[in-house]
């Protein structure tokens, strides 16, 4: 029998765990082969790379954002062989398993659950060591009947599961996102989420982890991204992971996690701020401040207490956070929205997620839509539409306004003009500058096709023009400093007030050649050619001194005509590259 696992990711950078489970816990009884595709290649090439392979069974891995592909794949495939057996597993289908069998006659089997004892027992009933009657957890055909058997019991010694990463081959992971588990299940009970739906929280043992870790370590992926729902729950065993992690720097991989702010105490508090800068980012859930809303979907959370560890945190300079929120949950209506959006917000963070709640599957809350009056997509990801407190129009309006947020805010592409509008324009509400700033977007047709570059300069600027035109000048030398700020260019857009002192680019090589200058600025280039350096750095001359304005965004700043200089720093995490005033 030749089998094949099989999924289609949402990213070529990214890498299927489950099939990877599948193949290690088989691997004593049965050869299992491994694909991955992206949703990005044609069904056409799809087709074509696993008929060649010519199996007889296939699993595919199923997720919201492939389900729509994966299914159009298995039905082909089905007419181009009739005798291929096809199975499926994963979320999309855990759930409405014996509807998914009615609706799709081509498929054999699926797999219900967490999927290793039950790929386990359908390989070995496959190979006539066991009766399909015996087995639990698989959705299956006889008699033109579909058959259940009952779920399959939970594997509790999460260790039985052979690792992926023993001898593994450092070319399938080269510049590749690697997704880890070091435990299954969450302690909360939020309604929205799948992992609601599991009972317990189980972990691997911390041997198994280091070991894993270690080696994918040495194998320098590029991130590993932990998938653990609540990273934190168990703090010592959280903490022993990232100061292996810590203590095994490979000076390239770096580390996700989703922790929950409220539980991180002053003792991990104090180890995180002796974290190198950019190893950890973590990635926090707020979802609303609507108490209500909290308390509808069943999420326990501390807003003081989540406040205070992401402004830690934040002030170590050290860990990038991304904080979530999601629109469309249960009793938050536009302006509530706004409220628990401005509270995020304010907390000064480098990333927020603008999310709409999707109607998984298997949640509670999709489970109580009638409750609420919702309406969602009957398709994945089934989005919310609107429910019996946001409507529709309010849903597009917010979905205008995360695509401002993603082109201003989370690319860091304009992080001190964002800083300086917000700050003296609309304090009170940051929500109204990015909801005010998406309808100038969408009254002026920029929604509608791509924009470049500087093409989002000048955008904002003609926006800050026609709604705010107060210190006109402060602002263009803010928003250059932004676009210089970015990387080296030779070529900056003629909308920036640019002029140079009298033999400028002279000037700027002496400077380079002065071993002084080096020393309090350029320490690594110290004795190395200023041609060479060069390639390494910008001179820009300024109207105003945006590096006062920087450190202090209350700073009154003159007009004083000065130069800066921005070294290129690949290793900048929080900023895109070092600035200094300097004497040219």
């Amino acid at each position: 029998m030749k089998i094949l696992l099989t999924t289609l990711n949402s990213k070529f950078i990214h890498t299927n765990l489950a099939i990877r489970y599948l193949k290690e816990f088989v691997r004593d009884i049965q050869k299992v082969d491994i694909k991955e595709y992206t949703i990005n290649n044609s069904i056409d090439y799809i087709l074509k790379d696993i008929h060649k392979g010519n199996y007889d069974l296939i699993i595919f891995s199923t997720y919201i954002w492939n389900v729509d592909d994966t299914v159009r794949i298995c039905e082909n495939l089905k007419k181009i062989n009739h005798k291929l057996k096809i199975g499926l597993g994963g979320p999309e289908v855990s759930y409405d398993s014996i509807e998914a069998m009615k609706k799709y006659n081509f498929v054999d089997y699926i797999l219900v659950g967490e999927g290793e004892l039950v790929f386990k027992d359908l390989v070995l009933y496959l190979n006539n060591k066991k009766e399909i009657e015996e087995t639990k957890g698989i959705v299956y055909r006889k008699d033109n009947e579909i058959k259940f058997n009952g779920e399959m019991p939970l594997l509790e010694n999460l260790d039985e599961i052979a690792s992926p990463y023993e001898n593994l081959d450092i070319k399938e992971y080269e510049n590749k996102i690697v997704y880890y588990e070091s435990s299954r299940g969450c302690p909360f009970n939020c309604q929205y989420c799948l992992s609601s739906t599991l009972k317990g929280l189980r972990y691997f043992s911390i041997e198994r982890v280091k070991k894993d870790l270690k080696s994918l370590i040495d194998a320098k992926v590029s991130q590993i991204k932990f998938i653990d729902r609540t990273f934190n729950a168990n703090r010592v065993f959280a903490k022993d992971i990232m100061n292996f992690l810590m203590e095994n720097d490979n000076n390239y991989t770096t580390y996700h996690f989703e922790v929950t702010a409220h539980l991180l105490d002053e003792d991990m508090l104090n180890f995180l701020s002796k974290c190198k800068e950019g190893l950890f980012q973590f990635e926090i859930g707020v979802q609303t401040t609507n108490q209500k809303a909290l308390d509808e979907v069943g999420r326990r959370d501390d807003f003081n207490k989540l406040s205070y560890v992401v402004k830690k945190i934040a002030s170590f300079r050290n860990i990038h956070q991304h904080l979530d929120l999601i629109a469309g949950l249960p009793y938050e209506n536009y302006s509530s929205f706004e409220n628990s959006f401005n509270d995020v917000f304010n907390l000064g963070i480098e990333h927020i997620q603008l999310g709409f709640l999707k109607m998984i599957k298997g949640t509670g809350v999709r489970d109580r839509a009638l409750l609420h009056g919702y309406k969602y997509k009957d398709y994945a990801p089934y989005e919310v539409l609107y429910n019996n407190y946001i409507s529709y129009d309010d849903i597009l309006k917010l979905k205008d306004i995360e695509e401002i947020l993603e082109k201003y805010y989370n690319s860091k592409n304009f992080t001190l003009s964002m800083r300086y509008i917000i700050f003296n324009y609309y304090k009170e509400s940051p929500f109204k500058f990015f909801e005010e700033f998406s309808i100038y977007f969408d009254e002026n047709g920029y929604f509608d096709c791509s924009q470049g570059k500087n093409q989002l300069y000048k955008i904002l600027l003609d926006f800050y023009e026609f709604k705010i035109n107060k210190n006109l000048e402060i602002f263009r030398d803010v928003l250059k400093y932004d676009y210089i700020s970015l990387g080296k260019t030779s070529n900056i857009p003629n909308f920036f007030d640019k002029f140079e002192l009298e033999d400028f680019k002279n000037r700027c090589h002496i400077f380079l050649q002065n071993e002084d200058n080096l020393d309090k600025y350029l320490k690594e280039f110290k004795n190395t050619p200023a041609k060479q350096i060069i390639k390494h750095v910008h001179f820009e001359c300024f109207k105003f001194d945006i590096i006062k304005l920087k450190e202090n965004i209350n700073e009154n700043i003159k007009k004083i005509d000065n130069t800066i200089m921005f070294f290129y720093d690949d290793k900048k995490i929080f900023e895109k590259s070092k600035s200094f005033k300097v004497n040219i």
